[in-house]
């Protein structure tokens, strides 16, 4: 045999074996395929269901009504009660509502991040921080359901420092779980990080009455109605600015506890309460009064601040800012309403303006039958009403830069004759109401005019607001069919 058909021979040969393996391989191999590896358990939620050893159905988020915490930073049990969450433990006190309900929102809803081991070993438990563990929440839920668990409890464990999540455990499951980091930061918090810090929970729109006493400094602040403006009855009798009591009460519901004082201080602060250098009262439109004391002493060497509130809900006793004392420190020039005029609604029958110059007063009346406008004198005729509704706007609106004297007995220096332009409002009986009665400009700042109002006071006026009222009889008289108002430039 030649090399030829040798090379023939095996390449023959090579072909045959090679067919036989292929149809070994179609007929003869019926081993089935390996199942894929069935996909990773899905984690629970924290506070979710388990019945053997699986993730129930999905339900509702639980209703917590109670959390239990043992922490490095102490014990302590909050509870769901009719009023708000309150701390049954180690105090009775009432809690942060926001924060805890947060809380419970959080843990009822919250996933765990992952499973790490499904039969951990005594020393895993070691090395995870869970034997025993660093620390326990004890969370009592709401039944919705004869089997469902009334109670939970969470064992916390170390920290992962790789992406600080927490090893986490739950009783009456073996596994161990990660979960996010934030569990650890909602949970490992003080008590008085827990506390309800709002030391004045008033609100303006709720108050008819508001009595401070700052040292030697006294004032009360009333109205009739919680629709009705503020009036300052102490020291004196006089309009109040509304928007500063509403800032004044504001800053007072802002506050918060910066802390609290321990068992050993709380004596000390109470004795120094018997002399407050602060009293504070409001009365409400419903409900009883409240009350609050303020004083100072001396703590590891440097000066505190403390509060007493009373009156609404129970007795907080907190450290305050002390800065509360420049804030309600307050002198009647502070409160006194910068508005210049105070206009009642609705029973406006007159005006009589003094325009600028020689000239006689416009005379303007509301029409009984028709209940529009109508100038009476100097030349009777049909008002612009727009003019005279834009006209009592901008008085009700007008306000004050400064006051610049207080019951002033020559009002010639400030330029208020009976030539000086003046607005005066009257009742249907003829009664004045209010007056608007402008001066001479004010000494160094021509951008300004001196002016008294309802108050009597002296005041200072931005001259801009006082060129834009429509004061003449062309800016107040309609146009009549034979022509423009008198006085008019209009040819």
């Amino acid at each position: 045999m030649n090399a030829t058909q040798k090379n023939v021979v095996t390449l023959l040969v090579t072909v045959a074996v090679a067919v036989a393996l292929g149809f070994y391989a179609f007929v003869g191999d019926k081993t089935p395929t390996a199942p894929p590896p069935p996909p990773p358990e899905e984690p629970p939620a924290l506070l979710g269901r388990q019945d053997a050893g699986t993730v129930a159905a999905e339900a509702p988020p639980p209703l917590v009504m109670a959390i239990a915490l043992d922490t490095p930073r102490g014990k302590l049990t909050l509870e769901r009660q009719e009023e708000g969450w309150r701390i049954t433990e180690p105090i009775s006190s009432a809690a942060d509502q926001p924060l805890v309900e947060t809380l419970a929102r959080e843990l009822s809803v919250t996933k765990f991040k992952s499973i790490l081991e499904t039969a951990p070993t005594e020393e895993d438990l070691v090395r995870y921080g869970l034997q025993p563990p660093v620390a326990t929440a004890r969370i009592r839920l709401r039944e919705s359901g004869p089997s469902d668990p009334t109670t939970l409890t969470l064992q916390l464990g170390k920290d992962n420092t790789f992406d600080g999540s927490i090893y986490v455990r739950r009783e009456g499951d073996p596994r161990v779980y990660q979960a996010h980091g934030a569990l650890r930061l909602a949970l490992f918090k003080g008590l008085d990080e827990w506390r309800d810090r709002l030391i004045f929970p008033v609100e303006e729109r709720a108050l008819l009455r508001v009595e401070i006493k700052v040292r030697d400094n006294r004032y009360t602040l009333e109205r009739h109605a919680s629709d009705q403006p503020w009036e300052l009855t102490r020291p004196a009798t006089m309009p109040a600015d509304t928007e500063r009591v509403r800032e004044l009460v504001s800053d007072l519901r802002a506050r918060q506890a910066l802390g609290f004082p321990d068992a050993a201080l709380e004596p000390r602060v109470r004795e120094a309460l018997k002399k407050p250098q602060a009293e504070l009262a409001f009365v409400p439109t419903l409900g009883a009064p409240m009350r609050a004391r303020v004083a100072s002493l001396v703590v590891d060497g440097g000066p505190r601040v403390y509060a007493l509130w009373e009156g609404h809900g129970e007795p907080m006793l907190a450290q305050v800012d002390s800065s509360l004392f420049s804030v309600i420190d307050l002198k009647p020039a502070d409160l006194k309403t910068r508005q210049v005029l105070s206009l009642p609604s609705g029973s406006i029958d007159r005006i009589v303006i003094q325009p600028e110059g020689d000239v006689p007063p416009v005379l303007l009346q509301l029409a009984a039958d028709a209940g529009q406008w109508e100038v009476v004198s100097p030349l009777p005729g049909r008002a612009k009403q727009f003019a005279v509704v834009s006209l009592l706007g901008a008085l009700r609106k007008l306000e004050a830069q400064r006051v610049a004297e207080a019951h002033p007995k020559n009002l010639a220096r400030y330029g208020l004759t009976p030539k000086s332009v003046s607005v005066t409002l009257l009742d249907p009986g003829g009664q004045q109401l209010a007056r608007l009665w402008v001066g001479a400009p004010v000494t160094g700042m021509p951008q300004r005019l001196w002016a008294q109002g309802t108050s009597g006071d002296i005041l200072e006026v931005d001259k801009a607001n006082i060129d834009a009222l429509p004061l003449s009889l062309e800016a107040l008289m309609a146009q009549t069919s034979q022509g423009p108002a008198p006085g008019s430039d209009t040819p």
